[in-house]
């Protein structure tokens, strides 16, 4: 029994013990429980107010972003305004400028046409005044001599009627010339642009004019030399009348040409020798008018400037050719009158 009794009372010591134990092991472990709680419930916190912070904080950088960017759309979209409008206004005045030059082109077109066509028939009119001026002169040349040769004439009798007819046959020459050149371009004027014959027919007609109003003029003003035909009277009633050259030149309407038929034609005035043409299609080589060995009678002095032309600008006169030594010396013993017989 006493055993028994240990046995029982050591049994319920041990179980004592384990309940002991177990009850300690529970109360640490609710410690712990509650312990686990209150961190937990601390961290929760913490994170729940540092994921709001975080919130908040992105909200406001959200809007800040928004109004940003809604500020950069109204930016630009005022910007490509501004310039939709600059290119309207642009495009706008750009038409208007299209439309006033196109304008301004045809009334500049119309006018050189104008220009153009003015200056063909003034050019016609005046190549009509020379052929008839031209007529006239061979037929005074041609009209027999009804007075006797003067004593002083005998010196130049031989010289005087070979220098004359040369003169002539030098003026018909150009006439032929001058023709040729007028149907010349004619025919080059269905191929070529207006202003091309233009400046052609300007300068063929500037040069021939030159040459031959200083020769008429020549005629009309120089005094009389030993070569005239008629004996010389000093009566103020005889003297004849100036010779159609001199009052064609004094009374003629003045040709001006452009800038670059006044440089042809000082070019052509300045060339010795042979002369080329000016023309656009014209290489035909000529005798220059500078004859300094063959003696000449005619005086080239510069022609009287008529009204229209003396506020351009005036070519430079031929150089006058060598004068033969008798003619030159007979000449100042003349009284001035015309050439005309």
């Amino acid at each position: 029994l006493e055993t028994n009794f240990m046995l029982q009372a050591r049994a319920e010591q041990e179980e004592e013990f384990i309940s002991n134990t177990l009850f300690k092991k529970i109360q640490a472990l609710q410690k712990e429980k509650e312990t686990l709680a209150v961190s937990y419930e601390k961290e929760e916190e913490f994170l729940t107010n540092e994921l709001s912070r975080k919130l908040m904080q992105l909200q406001h950088e959200k809007a800040e972003l928004e109004q940003h960017l809604e500020q950069e759309q109204e930016f630009q979209v005022n910007k490509l305004m501004k310039k939709i409008k600059k290119l309207e206004n642009d495009t706008i005045s750009k038409q208007l400028t299209l439309e006033q030059l196109r304008r301004e082109k045809i009334d500049l077109e119309n006018t050189l046409e104008q220009e153009q066509e003015a200056l063909v028939n003034r050019l016609w009119k005046r190549m009509d005044k020379l052929e008839a001026e031209k007529r006239i002169l061979q037929e005074k040349l041609d009209q027999p001599v009804s007075a006797p040769l003067s004593p002083r004439d005998i010196s130049m009798e031989i010289d005087s009627p070979e220098n004359m007819m040369r003169h002539i046959r030098f003026l018909k020459s150009e006439v032929e010339r001058l023709k040729k050149n007028l149907r010349t371009a004619e025919l080059q004027r269905k191929y070529q642009t207006p202003f091309h014959l233009l400046l052609m027919l300007c300068s063929n007609l500037h040069l021939f004019l030159c040459r031959y109003f200083n020769e008429m003029s020549a005629q009309g003003l120089r005094p009389r030399t030993v070569s005239s035909p008629i004996p010389y009277s000093p009566s103020p009633s005889s003297s004849r009348p100036i010779s159609p050259g001199l009052s064609y030149a004094s009374h003629t309407v003045g040709f001006t040409p452009p800038t670059t038929l006044t440089r042809a034609g000082m070019s052509y005035y300045n060339t010795p020798g042979l002369h080329v043409h000016v023309g656009a299609s014209h290489g035909i080589a000529r005798p220059s008018p500078r004859r300094s060995n063959s003696p000449d009678k005619f005086k080239r002095p510069t022609p009287p400037p008529s009204p229209n032309t003396q506020g351009g600008v005036q070519p430079p006169p031929p150089p006058p050719p060598a004068v033969h030594p008798t003619s030159s010396q007979a000449a100042p013993l003349q009284p001035q009158q015309s050439l005309q017989p």
